[in-house]
């Protein structure tokens, strides 16, 4: 929801890479808003445009969003309507709704509202009885629509059209969850496995947390921050346990933060926020898309795509994931994320070729609709793929193991008693990229991992110069056997792809990095480690006792080319994107300066305990 371009969520849309531009806008729809009543009487803001031309009937493209649907006034347009611009000179009715307690809209805003699966009585709301309401009120209401309801929406928004699907009305013929929030313990934005996400919420909260008491409009925002030209990785090493959040900067005036720091395990305040239990028996069509370089909402697109697929069989349910970091297929060109480039206008393809036709089939019957199960573009060779199921079902299940000197191999190790370790210091944490930035930059999921590889903190394992390509398809298990000198630890976990010394720049050299020899990080993902067993019921490890630390990492579709080499990095931290662990086992929100300690970590590569990340290999 955050990237350092488009620092706040609100401003989503004003970053978006398409504009049909006012005039059109204004010459070709009419705007009216609407205070529409939810079955508990308080009303929701809906502002929606209307094509001027009434020849014929017209679906709507629905969007629901906590950010604003400003500009406010019936005389004041957006500049762009819908998904990209194909949509406004298509001609559908567009509608955009503040959620409930957000800006002009009634009622009390509740982060990732829980979904109540049984409601007894009105009072029972959610955001699919509010949908739903919504959905019914303009079905009957909006003249010349067709009787057909398409919804879409990225990052939050995405949240609110995944809980439009759960019970919903029959209008609603097809959606699009599009980096969808879906569950912020376990993977989604704030936290990855129980760890913190420690500048992406401290920016996104300063910013959105404050409470609304009453209806308003918005107001120019001022960036709370107070990181807006700071180092992150300075800052927050200087802010010290995470205790000072309130005390020196937020101070008790951002609830969702508050009690956030009181639900330190994955308890039922988190478990009630979890969409994907909820997703079943989806009826409408609907086609989750991700970007395989999503810094924030990566989880949630490839976990809304599995839920529905496992929980509603029958269902027309297509996943698409594309080169692309938050939002990045509805606000760029998508050819290059960083440093590396892929080659091609992959957004624009995606615009064109999948998401407009997609909408169009099902909500205007043109087009074949003929989609396959996941459109995935390969990074690596850079092609996009269309596959009949997800993961492939010729990916094979394989191994990577870690090996002495440094060695990485798909053979299983044969050494007894080997292991490597390294000295874990929360005072001197590993940074998450080699340069400074202010924040959770959106550039560090392909960043190059050379800066990392020269640390005694990390430990790096490599193949040998591959003698043909290899495609890993599919999730990714981080499993690894360690001891620690400490009675908690985190591990984060790198899959890097290697460039060969002589790999070419590209020409023109819009970054002016040298890429041969290039550590292109493919996939990281960090583990707490006291949830190893269980996220509701921590537990300490026991100083220098061997113990299976096993996570789940998100999937990728990547080709290591001929030439290239496979790397994998473990280290203890990755700061600031991810918050100090003490090193003991303590509750860390509550921390003191005296909880932090150093450690050694020890991973282990024998026959009994074979550290390494499982993988899926397509032929």
């Amino acid at each position: 929801m955050i990237t350092t371009r488009c620092l706040v969520v609100s401003a989503f849309l004003a970053c978006s890479g398409y504009a049909q531009g006012l005039e059109f806008i204004k010459a070709h729809y009419t705007k009216y808003e609407f205070r529409i009543a939810m079955r508990d009487g308080k009303k929701l803001f809906t502002s929606v445009y209307v094509p001027k031309d009434t020849s014929e009937k017209y679906p709507i493209m629905f969007d629901r969003t906590p950010y604003s649907v400003s500009p406010y006034g019936a005389d004041n347009y957006k500049t762009a309507l819908g998904p990209s611009e194909k949509f406004a000179k298509e001609n559908f009715i567009f509608v955009y709704q503040d959620v409930r307690g957000r800006y002009l809209s009634e009622g009390d805003f509740t982060n990732m509202t829980p979904h109540r699966a049984v409601k007894r009585g009105p009072q029972d709301t959610d955001e699919s009885s509010d949908t739903y309401d919504t959905i019914e009120w303009l079905i009957k209401n909006i003249p010349n629509n067709n009787g057909k309801v398409g919804m879409w929406g990225i990052s939050y928004p995405g949240f609110y059209t995944s809980a439009g699907i759960i019970d919903a009305h029959p209008a609603l013929i097809a959606a699009s969850p599009q980096a969808p929030i879906a569950d912020w313990f376990i993977g989604d934005d704030f936290h990855h496995n129980g760890t913190l996400y420690l500048p992406h919420m401290f920016r996104f909260f300063s910013g959105f947390g404050h409470p609304r008491p009453v209806p308003t409009l918005p107001s120019p925002r001022s960036d709370a921050s107070a990181l807006t030209q700071q180092d992150g990785y300075s800052f927050f090493l200087g802010l010290g346990p995470l205790s000072n959040v309130n005390e020196k900067y937020f101070k008790q005036d951002v609830p969702f933060w508050t009690e956030m720091t009181q639900h330190g395990v994955y308890d039922e305040f988190w478990q009630a926020r979890d969409l994907r239990r909820h997703l079943k028996n989806i009826k409408p069509a609907v086609m989750t898309v991700g970007g395989w370089f999503d810094a924030e909402d990566l989880f949630g697109a490839l976990n809304t795509y599995k839920e529905i697929e496992k929980n509603s069989p029958g269902a027309t349910n297509t996943l698409v994931m594309g080169p692309w970091f938050h939002g990045g297929w509805a606000r760029s060109d998508g050819d290059s994320l960083g440093h590396v480039q892929f080659n091609s206008k992959t957004a624009v393809f995606y615009r064109e070729e999948i998401e407009f036709p997609f909408f169009n089939f099902w909500l205007k019957g043109k087009g074949d609709g003929k989609l396959p199960e996941a459109y995935v573009f390969e990074t690596g060779t850079n092609q996009w793929r269309k596959e009949d199921a997800w993961p492939p079902r010729d990916a094979q299940p394989k191994a990577l193991y870690f090996h002495a000197n440094g060695l990485l191999s798909f053979d299983a190790p044969k050494e007894n008693a080997a292991f490597d370790e390294y000295i874990s210091d929360p005072a001197k944490p590993v940074p998450y990229i080699g340069a400074q930035a202010p924040g959770m930059t959106r550039e560090h999921m392909t960043e190059d991992q050379r800066f990392a590889s020269t640390r005694t903190d990390v430990l790096t394992y490599q193949t040998e110069i591959l003698d043909s390509d290899v495609t890993l398809a599919g999730p990714l298990t981080a499993s690894l056997f360690a001891s620690t000198t400490g009675t908690d630890s985190d591990f984060v976990v790198k899959l890097i792809d290697v460039y060969p010394e002589d790999f070419p720049d590209p020409d023109p050299n819009p970054t002016g990095i040298h890429m041969g020899g290039y550590q292109q990080l493919v996939r990281g993902e960090p583990m707490r480690g006291k949830f190893r067993n269980s996220f509701s019921k921590p537990e300490p490890f026991t100083p220098g006792k061997v113990e299976k630390v096993e996570w789940l990492m998100p999937d990728i579709d990547h080709c290591f080319r001929r030439g290239h080499r496979i790397m994998i990095q473990v280290q203890s931290s990755w700061f600031p994107l991810v918050d100090r662990n003490p090193q003991t086992f303590v509750d860390i929100y509550n921390a003191k300066t005296t909880d932090f300690v150093k450690a050694t970590q020890r991973i282990y590569r024998t026959p009994a305990a074979p550290s390494g990340v499982k993988v899926n290999v397509r032929p």
